[in-house]
């Protein structure tokens, strides 16, 4: 199976105007993440896990206590992928 295109640079700024609190960091799209606590973000990244599994496609995670960062690239593509772009509008979906 071939790997996804990458985003044009217009492409991914397009896409980041749709997406909330998302900013580019190089070859990938970040966002970081403040809960009430631990249970609560620890929840979130629970059904976070759900979504990227069901995707086939993983998010490089970061957490302490009630923090987190999620940090999505398509290393098969080298850079940002629609693939990163509809994980994370899927992502923010959960915050609604």
């Amino acid at each position: 199976m071939a790997a996804p295109a990458r985003l044009s640079d217009d492409e991914i700024t397009k896409a980041l105007t749709h997406l909330h609190g998302w900013e580019r960091e190089n070859d990938s799209i970040v966002r970081s993440f403040e809960f009430a606590d631990f249970t609560e973000a620890f929840g979130f990244l629970a059904r976070v896990a759900i979504l990227q599994e069901k995707a086939d496609h993983h998010a490089e995670t970061w957490g302490v206590y009630n923090k987190l960062r999620l940090t999505l690239n398509t290393h098969d593509a080298g850079g940002i992928t629609q693939k990163d772009v509809d994980l994370a509008s899927k992502i923010d979906a959960l915050l609604k």
